[in-house]
């Protein structure tokens, strides 16, 4: 029985084109020298469309633009430790991987680092917590940010933390710390402290070095209080947007009750909330980061001890990349006395992430099992190159994280975390070291429920 011409070809003879006769710049291309087959899409495979699913999901549509040129990949902090990216992600779900229950779908930090490459507008910010929010309809959520969630929606924060212990840390500052509320007048700060600051053992830490700041400067300040709730910028990445729009619907109508000037925040992605996703909800502030307030300022803190350290600096990405902020927390760091300003290899627009965004923070154990070491690891790893006594932060994920990773990777006693506000106090109330000779290592303290 003879086969038929169409079983033979893998393409059907009415999709072969060719002409005849064609001559090209003198040079005879005529019958099969010019033939050409028509595109044989994604479409005509019998995988599921998963693909169709997230571009058709508000916020998902970019996934489609790609076009696998690969430059996403070579700047994924995930991919340095793992095997992913946005091209990675693309090829997958278009041949079959279902990413709403799939692993893939949290490793994502939304650290903003592909975007920044990406010659089409792939925009995984948008797309990952579009992704996770059907995910998280479908309760298809990894255990310890399923915690999170809850307590965030049950506590007000993702600890677990009682909301009467919000303003406790003030306590320990050493200065008075006002409550707006009760000072019932308007000031020019609203200082919107966050969680991690109000609750964590570091985070307390660096929150009243940043109180006593502010009070030797002289500014006009206060908090909210026990009437803060967490901002939940990090629960909305991580695809709970019902939680977010709870928490950030309370704080707008707590801070439109009082009258201030200006919002100043400890934590880069409480300033990305305000700045980008607040006002959506009817709450338009102007914010400041605490680095963006001390930069001018640092002349007049009359900061007389030198730490003699060499320090390096994390840019927390969403302080840098999200919203262009890279000067500020250097000024702050470099107005220091006998502070030694070193970079990192991956710095500024190309900083390296901690792990921590994007719900991040509370999906180490999760994302575990598909990463050779953590982000914080291996960014610990960088800063010891550096030969730093200090790596100093300015976001509130990042003391704990690097604390922690200090020690995994076998850095303790070389590797100091310290807060830039930490650095200035020490400055400010003379506990300095000698040149070369790290403070001692901070962050023994154990953690409460529910931190990283």
């Amino acid at each position: 029985m003879p086969i038929e011409k169409e079983k033979i070809l893998s393409v059907a003879p009415e999709r072969i084109h060719e002409k005849a006769h064609l001559e090209v710049e003198g040079m005879d291309i005529s019958g099969h020298w010019n033939r050409m087959f028509e595109q044989r899409v994604v479409f005509n495979y019998d995988e599921p469309d998963v693909l169709g699913k997230i571009i058709a999901l508000e916020g998902g549509e970019s996934l489609g633009w790609c076009y696998q040129c690969g430059k996403c990949v070579g700047v994924c902090p995930v991919d340095i430790v793992g095997d992913y990216g946005p091209r990675k992600i693309f090829r997958k779900v278009q041949t079959g991987m279902n990413l709403f229950d799939d692993p893939d779908l949290w490793l994502c930090t939304t650290c903003m680092n592909c975007l920044r490459v990406c010659p089409k507008g792939v925009n995984m910010i948008e797309i990952m917590p579009a992704v996770r929010e059907q995910a998280v309809l479908e309760g298809n959520v990894p255990a310890e940010l399923l915690t999170a969630f809850e307590n965030t929606m049950r506590h007000g924060n993702p600890l677990g933390e009682p909301q009467r212990k919000r303003a406790d840390w003030a306590k320990g500052a050493g200065v008075p710390v006002p409550v707006i509320k009760e000072l019932g007048r308007r000031v020019d700060l609203l200082w919107f402290v966050e969680c991690y600051p109000a609750y964590h053992p570091r985070g307390r830490e660096a929150t009243q070095a940043l109180a006593r700041i502010l009070t030797a400067l002289g500014q006009d300040f206060a908090i909210l209080g026990v009437e803060e709730r967490c901002v939940a910028d990090s629960q909305r990445l991580a695809g709970e947007k019902g939680v977010f729009e709870a928490m950030a619907e309370h704080n707008i109508g707590a801070m439109q009750k009082y009258e201030f000037d200006r919002v100043l925040v400890t934590d880069p992605h409480a300033y990305n909330a305000f700045l980008k996703e607040y006002p959506k909800l009817g709450g338009s502030f102007e914010t400041i980061h605490y680095t963006q307030l001390l930069a001018p300022l640092m002349e007049r803190l009359g900061m007389r001890t030198s730490l003699g350290l060499r320090v390096t600096f994390h840019d927390p990405c969403y302080l840098g990349r999200h919203n262009g902020e890279y000067d500020a927390p250097r000024r702050c760091l470099e107005a220091i006395p006998g502070v030694e300003l070193t970079e990192m290899k991956r710095c500024r627009d190309n900083g390296y992430c901690c792990g921590g965004g994007g719900g991040g923070m509370w999906l180490d154990g999760a994302n575990s099992e598909h990463m050779s070491e953590r982000l914080s690891e291996r960014r610990v790893r960088e800063a010891v190159e550096t030969g730093a006594d200090v790596l100093a932060v300015c976001c509130p994920f990042e003391v704990s994280r690097f604390e922690d990773a200090v020690k995994s990777t076998g850095n303790a006693g070389k590797l100091s975390v310290l807060d830039i506000a930490e650095l200035i106090d020490m400055s400010l109330r003379g506990a300095g070291g000698g040149r070369g000779e790290a403070p001692p290592l901070v962050g023994a303290s154990e953690r409460p429920e529910g931190g990283s």
